[in-house]
């Protein structure tokens, strides 16, 4: 997690630090009333209908006070906001994480906290990344020596030569605006994370597994008892098969009378010759 905090700081640091300066200057036709040097600061957060500067009127001896166009305040401040309570939030949840691990998964209630936290960081992060992209570009508008220029009346004048002699810098701010796009990315990512450890991921996970198993042991009774059925009809048929070519092979059976009386006969058949001895 620390690598969270480390980008919400440096997304609400490089927006929140940031102070601009633009420097123009007023050529008259009479030197004495030029102004070679009309600084203009700005900075967070940028209500820039605030900002004033002093700027000469080449037909009077005096100076006019103007200011800058726009309130750009509730856009960057939003993008700090959710900068400043991401990197709370993410230094919370590694002390967390660390010393409190027990607590965090007793009951389910940390985990899902903590999804919940996390989805609505991201839709805030995204929405405060959108809306500063867009500010930022209003801004630099706003301030643009072009526009800036055109405020001072002295410069409608064809004859009075009025140029910008230092512009903003905008690398700080275009950090800021890129670091709110990661920071998005991070979150966004970080929901599966956390999802996993929540009793939804689980419950979703062992229902289907169980559904899984069961079909797969349907399918194997199911194959068994097709296999067994075959191989029942194929013993069956054979058995069939066997009888019929036994059957057709058998010699036919003869009737001898009765056994008795054939061996009866037989042991008479089989007595030799009598003799008779006369007795004198």
């Amino acid at each position: 997690m620390c690598m969270y905090y480390i980008f919400a700081i440096c997304a609400f640091a490089t927006c929140g630090g940031y102070n601009g300066h633009l420097q123009v200057k007023v050529d008259c036709a009479d030197r004495r009333q030029s102004n070679l040097s009309i600084n203009i600061d700005f900075g967070y957060p940028f209500r820039l209908q605030q900002v004033h500067f002093k700027a000469p009127l080449c037909d009077a001896k005096r100076e006019e006070i103007l200011f800058l166009d726009g309130d750009f305040s509730s856009a960057a401040q939003f993008f700090v906001t959710v900068g400043v309570f991401a990197f709370l939030y993410s230094l919370l949840a590694t002390i967390v994480y660390v010393f409190y691990q027990n607590k965090y998964l007793k009951n389910n209630r940390g985990p899902l906290v903590d999804f919940v936290v996390t989805v609505i960081f991201s839709f805030m992060w995204l929405a405060s990344s959108c809306c500063w992209a867009k500010t930022l570009s209003d801004i630099k508008t706003a301030t643009n020596p072009t526009q800036v220029l055109l405020l001072i009346s002295a410069c409608r004048a064809q004859e009075i030569k009025c140029t910008a002699t230092q512009e903003p810098l905008w690398s700080r701010l275009n950090t800021s605006a890129v670091f709110g796009f990661v920071n998005v990315v991070l979150w966004v990512g970080n929901i599966w994370f956390v999802f996993k450890e929540t009793g939804w991921y689980k419950t979703g996970q062992r229902y289907p597994t169980r559904s899984a198993s069961g079909k797969r042991s349907s399918e194997m009774r199911q194959r068994q008892d097709s296999f067994n059925q075959s191989k029942g009809s194929q013993q069956v048929h054979r058995q069939a098969s066997l009888n019929q070519s036994q059957a057709g092979f058998s010699l036919p059976q003869t009737y001898l009378g009765k056994p008795v009386i054939c061996e009866r006969e037989n042991k008479v058949a089989s007595q030799g010759p009598k003799i008779f001895v006369n007795e004198m």
